[in-house]
């Protein structure tokens, strides 16, 4: 088991967002979230990682129970999550530069972190952005860029907050043929029904 919830509710300015949510994935598992703006899809995201805290229930990663800071921690490095805004987690001064920087903080060398930063920027398609400032990628670049960087650190699961945000028909489409083509487990909060139905091996509405 990867992943098990038990009924977990989440609280927002003290009014619940999630409320009694039980679920589990398995490897290579492709789960879904859907629900309206409000709902608690991004929260339920966040608390899987331990930024948002529980009110009540369990989350089971990898047969441990977390609650506490210190069991969250080394999750981090090993659950890999796309943020809704891939402003948030962009940060390198070029493309290059930003997808290597987990490896680096993973301990690789110099040498090797920026090799496999190539790989993953060639394998999303995007490895003539190498070399270009962050800060002049379309919105549908820093996507892909982001998801290179978390892929660059082999992550055992992946969390994704609406994906496809601000991706026109042609890269929707590569985004879904890339997803797919991943043995990995994840859970995907979107409310693109068609991106959700190519995907989702299960959904979960909130």
């Amino acid at each position: 088991m990867v992943l098990n919830v038990n009924h977990l509710t989440l609280h927002r300015n003290q009014q619940a967002v999630i409320s009694d949510l039980t679920f589990s994935i398995t490897d290579q598992q492709k789960f879904v979230l859907q629900g309206e703006i409000g709902t608690g899809k991004s929260t339920l995201l966040l608390a899987l990682l331990g930024f948002v805290p529980l009110h009540s229930g369990d989350i089971n990663w990898f047969g441990k129970s977390c609650r506490q800071e210190a069991d969250f921690m080394p999750l981090r490095g090993i659950v890999g999550i796309c943020f809704q805004q891939a402003d948030d987690q962009l940060f390198g001064p070029t493309v290059l530069d930003d997808v290597a920087f987990g490896c680096l903080n993973q301990g690789k060398s110099k040498a090797e972190a920026y090799q496999i930063a190539l790989v993953q920027l060639e394998r999303l398609g995007i490895v003539h952005l190498k070399d270009r400032p962050v800060n002049l990628l379309s919105g549908g670049e820093k996507n892909f860029t982001a998801l290179a960087g978390v892929l660059a650190m082999q992550p055992k699961m992946l969390l994704l907050d609406e994906p496809t945000n601000g991706l026109d028909a042609k890269n929707k489409a590569k985004l879904t043929a890339l997803l797919q083509a991943l043995e990995l487990p994840m859970l995907i909060a979107s409310h693109d029904l068609a991106f959700s139905e190519a995907l989702a091996d299960e959904v979960i509405c909130l």
